[in-house]
């Protein structure tokens, strides 16, 4: 007898992937204390290598991070990491070089959360089955919504950037979950607390149908920038039915055709030390 399969768990949607989060900071050699020597990552080192921006890998996603004025993105960012005890020993590292910022860590469950030292919320969690293959990178950003908005949102991934999402309850509140690529999420989780106000920072994502939704949102007036022939943004999410907005989050939308789509990413060992080095081991392969 012929063996049957679901198919559809092997889908992803039109959603490639989410390569980056973009935040600005007023001070890079404190965003290297936190995101490099504390979280273990890596600064990039082919591209943004000046003071006035540095891009940080983290498996085959980044942070971008240029300077200026401080942006904290509304809700938190879902880290996977290779060991979450080396991470608590590097956050404990850097904590008093630290002191005087909004730097804070604690170990929750099965996750350890961290706010970096100008407020923005990272959830790091080890590698378990939920995240599939991935040893490194970035699982999810969940965002907070207003209550009643989450239907609408996943509409609008379903309708316009023509990805699965469903709208899920749970005890922290109704979410929209969107299908990223096969590995990652966007969230966007309804609560009852005041809604920030937006700064600007924006996430990047990699879509295979690249007219299609650009057609939808020009004829409605959402899109904010004509960056270049592989790429656009949008910063508004709305409701397809009524057109009612919902949540601002900048999306810089990129094409499959982008030249920098899947481009290798230098990821290192944090846990080479001069004292103790170990000869072939500088690098991290994600996955392995």
């Amino acid at each position: 007898m012929a063996r049957t399969y679901d198919r559809r768990a092997q889908d992803t949607g039109n959603i490639l992937s989410l390569e980056h989060v973009n935040v600005r900071v007023p001070d890079q050699v404190v965003a290297t204390l936190y995101y490099v020597q504390g979280l273990g990552l890596t600064r990039d080192p082919y591209l943004m290598v000046g003071t006035e921006n540095m891009w940080v890998n983290l498996g085959q996603e980044q942070f971008h991070l240029p300077t200026g004025g401080p942006q904290v993105l509304r809700g938190c960012v879902g880290l996977v990491v290779p060991d979450l005890d080396a991470l608590t020993a590097r956050l404990a590292a850097v904590r008093d070089r630290l002191a005087g910022t909004k730097f804070a860590y604690t170990v929750e469950g099965k996750h350890v959360a961290v706010t970096c030292p100008w407020g923005n919320r990272h959830r790091c969690h080890a590698p378990a089955p939920e995240f599939g293959d991935t040893t490194l990178g970035i699982a999810y950003v969940e965002f907070p919504v207003r209550p009643g908005h989450a239907e609408g949102i996943a509409r609008f991934y379903r309708t316009v950037l023509r990805a699965p999402a469903t709208v899920t309850p749970d005890a922290a509140g109704p979410a929209a979950r969107v299908r990223v690529g096969g590995r990652q999420e966007l969230i966007f989780r309804e609560t009852a607390a005041p809604e920030a106000p937006y700064d600007g920072h924006h996430i990047a994502v990699y879509i295979a149908d690249f007219a299609g939704p650009h057609a939808w949102l020009a004829e409605r007036g959402l899109v904010t920038e004509e960056s270049a022939e592989h790429q656009y943004r949008f910063d508004t999410l709305v409701d397809p039915q009524t057109r009612a907005p919902l949540f601002r989050i900048e999306h810089e939308v990129r094409s499959f055709t982008h030249p920098m789509f899947l481009r290798p990413l230098v990821n290192r060992n944090p846990a080479q030390r001069q004292a103790t080095y170990a000869r072939g081991r500088d690098a991290f392969s994600p996955g392995a």
